[in-house]
């Protein structure tokens, strides 16, 4: 079956199943492997290139999901809020082989297929409307972000592409896994020492669940939530997830933990027989035939890859990230602090630049062409024409 293998490897990372002796010998190797490479960057034997904007690197330390997705979506839309022009770079994981060797930049577009940018590109463009550039490359995809226009980019899964130098780092925690065995690749799922958490700027754990013991650090707890089912193929009409609470549906997932996936349906009453994918698979007709009416659902990331060959009866369950609000705020100011960002904001209206001042509700940024006064809560720009205050035109915020 498809998944053996892979299985096979999630039961020993994640599972109780014990690492053979002949994954556990290569664990240091590939351990000195990565502390080395990380010395050479140190001491600029190898080089990381600045870009000349500011770069936000979202990531983890283990192989498989962590909600990078939804937030890298989450995160466009706070930024573009504040009136920020964001691009997305990225590897394009789950292209062609043809596409992967190449150093070619693909701009993301409505007329892209997941075989050629990626299924994750393809959903963060077609969820957030942000320029997705997809490229082996990640510097020369910032640089043509930065000539379109960009004044910020956001590295999706870049924590270990040191070449690209960044300003701020989000690591991103699976509450329901952790770290699993605590092993490095290919014992266990890390791709580095868990002690690399430290040297991030922040940490986001994704679902229910206690914090990992490891993770000494306070993290935000990002939730992912969905409850409108959309058709794949477009021949059905969209359904509230709650419909099917009490009926039996096949359930398909081909992410990083699909086990995430089938808890929430199976959370919202719905009895699955489950078909867990390799992450970034690439479905055949055939194999979402199972020989019955039953309803299929699936991830929002496998639907992008499965419009030409789903069946009747079938729907994707879209999810938005979502934090409590001091979890939130914690965040972006972090962000916010860590990339400079504040020294770029525009005016969301006119695109001109902004001003910091004070009056007596507290900090404001003022946009003169248009006399407007955003207030600054919690360290974090409102940056919506609605919050905004008119100021007369002899203001004396517009003067200082």
């Amino acid at each position: 079956s498809p998944m053996s293998l892979d299985a096979w490897l999630q039961d020993v990372w994640y599972g109780t199943r014990t690492p053979p002796w002949w994954l556990r010998i290569w664990a240091p190797v590939y351990g000195a492997v990565v502390r080395f490479r990380h010395w050479l960057y140190a001491r600029g034997w190898l080089r990381a290139y600045r870009v000349g904007a500011p770069v936000i690197v979202v990531g983890n330390l283990t192989v498989g999901g962590t909600g990078k997705t939804p937030f890298v979506i989450w995160l466009v839309g706070r930024l573009r809020g504040m009136g920020l022009a964001v691009a997305v770079v990225t590897r394009g994981y789950g292209r062609s082989r043809s596409r992967r060797v190449t150093n070619d930049i693909l701009r993301v577009d409505a007329s892209c297929r997941a075989e050629d940018v990626g299924d994750e590109a393809l959903l963060i463009s077609r969820r957030t409307g942000c320029p997705v550039y997809v490229c082996r490359d990640r510097v020369a995809a910032a640089r043509a972000a930065l000539a379109d226009g960009a004044a910020v980019v956001i590295a999706d899964d870049g924590l270990q592409h040191l070449r690209l130098a960044r300003d701020a780092e989000i690591v991103l925690i699976d509450a329901m896994r952790g770290f699993g065995n605590g092993s490095l690749l290919p014992a266990g799922p890390l791709r580095e020492d868990v002690a690399r958490v430290a040297r991030a700027g922040a940490t986001v754990l994704t679902g229910a669940g206690a914090a990992p013991p490891e993770l000494t650090r306070v993290a935000a707890r990002m939730s992912l939530d969905g409850g409108l089912l959309l058709p794949v193929n477009g021949v059905d009409g969209a359904r509230v997830l709650g419909d099917f609470a009490g009926q039996r549906v096949h359930a398909v997932a081909g992410i990083g933990n699909p086990e995430r996936f089938f808890a929430g349906l199976r959370a919202a009453g719905l009895e699955l027989i489950a078909h867990p994918f390799p992450d970034h698979h690439r479905y055949t007709a055939a194999e979402l035939q199972f020989g019955d009416a039953l309803p299929v659902i699936m991830t929002e990331k496998d639907a992008v890859k499965c419009q030409s060959c789903a069946p009747e009866h079938c729907w994707y369950l879209p999810v938005t990230a979502s934090f409590a609000l001091a979890d939130e705020r914690a965040l972006l100011g972090r962000i916010l602090m860590d990339a400079r960002l504040l020294d770029i904001l525009a005016c969301p209206l006119c695109k001109g630049p902004l001003r910091r001042a004070e009056d007596a509700s507290g900090p404001v940024l003022i946009c003169r062409a248009d006399r407007l006064a955003f207030p600054v809560r919690d360290d974090i720009p409102v940056m919506l024409e609605e919050a905004a205050r008119q100021l007369p035109p002899t203001d004396p915020l517009l003067e200082r």
